[in-house]
């Protein structure tokens, strides 16, 4: 049955607007837990939201350690009081003096496959914090960043060799695994477990420090769960969209957020237009971009920057709704449709309670 995402006094609400639902968010947290087996195994990925709010709601639910993708979310992670941060994004030039003024005063990790860049890291944190804390960045076969499996061994042999580097452990993210059959995708995770493990316990014998493994994304998170001693980092479950409920129908997250749209135009027989084009809702994947909620019999025409245009199917033109009405749109990808709005209403109990700050929208903020 379809959460029915209306609220008192969204017609003052001026749209396209966002909207989080914090009951719903609240309930995908404490699922993540469960899953988990216990809050302080959880690493999540804050990328999805950028919110502090966000961050402190986690917090309350025993949260304590953050994934960010800049270094203006890693910011925010910090001035939460978040006990553990780690950037998982290879620093490089301009970022390394970013990222090591503001370690100074929390617990932070950055990532790593490129030795040059490491020492060029380390050289930097020799005026301020003495060292940096260093995951070594793990390419499990998704070919975006990372160091192959069978090079991680001498890679940390020389990662550790470099003067302020502190070698803590390893980042592993596998975000092609997404295998829509959870039984498919639980045997390819085990089979890759089963090396990874023997390699991360190899390491903490040769490196005292190496004790940090950090495991998973939102498809992945389950298929790991019973690995022992490791952290998990989801992102996207907190707040879900459309594109996951639908590929992952083993995941029992509910979409968290929607889009508050009216239709501004009628501009020929069974045909209506939203204002909501790709600068209101993400323009990735490829594909239908959102799922349009309370219109039957209707189909994507075609969508440009501030309009998406519908047509009703044959036979159904006279029930195309008319200029002016309501509707809510479940993003397809919520990541960068969250980036994409400055605030978001919150709505709990059918109202709204709140409005939530996207806190790390933009890439700097004070470093």
């Amino acid at each position: 049955m379809e959460y029915d995402y209306s609220f008192e006094g969204m017609d003052a609400v001026i749209s396209p607007a966002l909207i989080y639902y914090r009951s719903l968010i609240c309930e995908n947290i404490q699922k993540a837990v469960r899953t988990a087996k216990g809050a302080d195994r959880l690493w999540p990925h804050i990328k999805s939201h950028k919110m502090a709010d966000m961050i402190r709601l986690s917090m309350g639910y025993g949260i304590t350690r953050f994934k960010c993708a800049t270094i203006a979310e890693a910011e925010v992670a910090a001035s939460c009081g978040a006990g553990h941060v780690v950037i998982s994004y290879p620093l490089v030039e301009p970022n390394i003096a970013r990222a090591v003024k503001l370690v100074q005063g929390t617990q932070f990790y950055a990532i790593g496959d490129n030795l040059e860049m490491l020492a060029q890291l380390g050289d930097a944190a020799r005026e301020s914090t003495g060292s940096i804390q260093v995951l070594v960045d793990v390419n499990l076969g998704m070919d975006r960043t990372g160091v192959s499996m069978k090079e991680v061994p001498a890679f940390c042999e020389a990662c550790a060799g470099i003067p302020r580097i502190a070698l803590r452990g390893l980042h592993c993210y596998d975000g092609h695994r997404t295998e829509q059959d959870y039984t498919s995708r639980k045997m390819q995770v085990d089979k890759l477990n089963l090396r990874l493990i023997d390699l991360f316990r190899s390491l903490k014998e040769r490196f005292a420090f190496c004790s940090i493994l950090i495991l998973g994304g939102t498809p992945s998170f389950p298929c790991h769960a019973d690995v022992r001693d490791a952290f998990f980092s989801p992102g996207t479950l907190f707040v879900y969209d459309d594109g996951y409920r639908k590929k992952f129908p083993d995941l029992p997250y509910v979409p968290g957020a929607a889009i508050l749209t009216r239709v501004v135009s009628c501009p020929g027989e069974g045909i209506f237009t939203l204002d909501l084009g790709y600068k209101g809702s993400a323009a990735d994947p490829a594909g239908i971009r959102g799922r349009l909620l309370g219109v039957e019999y209707c189909e994507e025409w075609f969508q440009s920057e501030e309009h998406w245009t519908f047509r009703m199917k044959p036979g159904y033109e006279r029930e195309r709704p008319k200029v002016g009405e309501e509707f809510f749109v479940i993003p397809t990808h919520i990541c960068p449709t969250s980036a994409l709005y400055p605030s978001v209403p919150v709505v709990e109990g059918g109202k709204i309670v709140d409005h939530w700050s996207v806190s790390a929208r933009n890439r700097q903020i004070t470093y």
